[in-house]
């Protein structure tokens, strides 16, 4: 199941995206102004980098959802720059093409600017990785700046931003009413003349999300926040079924492995319970 998945995602692929050897910032902004899709994908560990890389997506991110999938805390919040680093690390050993994205986790630059640039520092000299993504608006603007004279690429994230649920209080969609909306478009254009060369747009009207889209020059990458976006970002263990307890109405399960998984496993057990496992030929 999984290599028709790769096979499909291979020959559907648009074929501008295709062809570019190496994915950077400057090839997603060159896949807005074609209008060729950008397709992202999240990835903590080398063997699945390597997979969703051979396939041809264009952008992986080492998303702090690694709090949730790899670690099972409840939230994103408690992973720790150490740790995203380390995952980083393996991404990016596995990666040929895609454009390597890491999120700078809760506390690691919210403080000041100067400990952000430290910590996007360290992303990108200890991990090997090509941009950092962080959460917010205005408030983080003089941060972006900050992190930029480094010469570190900056992605921008707003809408539903995880690291401040606590506030929030809610994974509700955001921006539904009119002053709300206001603001992330406004914020959308500081991060833009900021330096950032794209926006994460998470679980936002797909309508509002269309007009941001529209408004600015960099890519939007959405998730949650409608079609019209220009790209899509999924976290993978939804994506491919490994994840069956988080089902919100913009997750589009492409594959079942939790079955195919289980169902693997099990017939090992019994063949490892009849002795029919290993054979002579499996064995010295």
């Amino acid at each position: 199941m999984l290599s028709n998945l790769i096979a499909m995602s291979t020959q559907t692929a648009a074929p501008t995206a295709v062809d570019i050897k190496r994915v950077t910032t400057q090839a997603l902004q060159n896949m807005k102004a074609t209008g060729t899709p950008i397709a992202m994908l999240t990835a903590y560990d080398y063997t699945t980098a390597r997979l969703l890389d051979r396939a041809g997506v264009d952008v992986l991110l080492v998303g702090d959802s690694a709090s949730n999938v790899m670690a099972g805390h409840e939230t994103t919040l408690p992973i720790t720059l150490d740790q995203m680093i380390y995952h980083a690390q393996c991404v990016v050993r596995a990666v040929r093409r895609a454009l390597v994205v890491v999120d700078l986790p809760f506390g690691s630059y919210q403080g000041n600017s100067k400990e952000a640039l430290i910590s996007a520092i360290r992303v990108m000299k200890e991990a090997g990785a090509h941009a950092v993504k962080l959460e917010g608006g205005a408030a983080v603007v003089p941060t972006i700046e900050r992190i930029l004279t480094a010469g570190i690429p900056v992605m921008g994230h707003l809408g539903l931003t995880p690291q401040s649920i606590y506030r929030f209080g809610t994974y509700k969609v955001r921006a539904r009413e009119e002053e709300e909306a206001e603001q992330l478009k406004r914020d959308a254009v500081l991060l833009e003349r900021a330096g950032c060369f794209g926006i994460v747009l998470e679980k936002i009207p797909a309508s509002l999300a269309a007009e941001v889209t529209a408004s600015i020059r960099i890519p939007t990458i959405g998730i949650g926040a409608g079609v019209h976006c220009d790209g899509q970002v999924l976290v993978t263990h939804d994506a491919l079924g490994l994840t069956t307890d988080f089902n919100p109405r913009f997750v589009r399960r492409y594959a079942h492995l939790d079955a195919v998984i289980t169902d693997a496993v099990q017939a090992y057990i019994q063949d490892v319970r009849d002795r029919s496992f290993p054979t002579d030929e499996e064995s010295y």
